[in-house]
């Protein structure tokens, strides 16, 4: 990135513009059955800076909103196909597939999106679903970890995701995952790198503006994985966590390391109320 691009960065965060300038209100049906929630009343704990929550969706051009409202037409697809068929793939010393645990993937495995991150008893310990899902590879199966961010990860997310879309996210903020969701809230509004911006800057203040071409959104992951056009693959929320903070010229966090985990447990929440979309389609 050039140094105009940045000094954009840096002047728009500071610039006092009124937020949520140029969202559409296009509503998301997928396959013309499956009823997205694009806008929900925000969560208890935003009341005091936004009303309302908007998914990324509405901040998309018409042409890449279209993508995601047909599977056939959304190339994240393709993916979800070869995680099934990694799902019933046995792997491992255990000689054990997805399946064999837990069924069909269709009926297993609807509403499992809405709840992640969560806190797991067993464990002491929040866990995101790709923590989980190689929890299972690793204790169940016998088998290898995927890479945090990998292909094989990233897929098997969105097949799990793909069970609960239309589902309203619902992730806990209290109890044992409290201290976690602080953390991560502490992280959202922390000013960070030689440009000293913070998640907030961008995705609070300055929603529905214009930056190097694009709409700025809420930055809510309820849609994650996601098919980013740009580098036409899917993308966890983790690598988009790691992509934001190098642009703000710090040095990032690793996937899957305690404050990544926090910060997605505190943003899956700034979501509560709005529709599982994975796997969507992003700029």
């Amino acid at each position: 990135m050039n140094y105009k691009s940045w000094t954009a960065i840096a002047v728009l965060a500071a610039a006092p513009i009124a937020a949520f300038a140029d969202a559409d209100e296009d509503a998301l049906v997928v396959n013309g059955e499956i009823e997205m929630i694009t806008q929900a009343a925000a969560p208890d704990h935003l009341s005091d800076v936004m009303d309302e929550v908007y998914s990324g969706w509405r901040f998309r051009s018409d042409e890449t909103q279209a993508l995601q409202m047909d599977d056939f037409d959304n190339p994240a697809m393709i993916f979800v196909d070869q995680a099934m068929e990694k799902w019933d793939t046995a792997e491992g010393t255990a000689g054990k597939s997805c399946a064999d645990c837990h069924g069909d993937a269709e009926e297993s495995m609807a509403g499992v999106r809405v709840v992640y991150p969560k806190w797991n008893e067993s464990a002491g310990e929040v866990r995101t679903l790709a923590m989980q899902i190689n929890d299972c590879r690793e204790n169940q199966m016998g088998a290898e970890k995927w890479k945090y961010t990998g292909g094989s990860m990233a897929a098997m997310e969105a097949l799990i995701s793909v069970q609960s879309r239309g589902m309203p996210v619902n992730v806990a903020t209290n109890g044992p995952a409290q201290s976690t969701w602080e953390a991560g809230k502490e992280l959202y509004y922390t000013r960070t790198g030689q440009l000293e911006l913070s998640c907030a800057n961008c995705h609070e203040d300055n929603y529905g503006n214009m930056i190097r071409a694009d709409h700025l959104s809420q930055g809510q992951i309820n849609g994650f994985p996601v098919y980013r056009l740009k580098n036409t693959k899917l993308n966890t929320a983790h690598a988009r966590f790691k992509g934001c903070v190098r642009d703000t010229r710090a040095e990032t966090y690793s996937p899957g390391s305690p404050e990544f985990i926090a910060l997605e447990l505190y943003v899956a929440s700034r979501g509560n109320g709005l529709s599982v979309e994975a796997p969507s389609v992003r700029n």
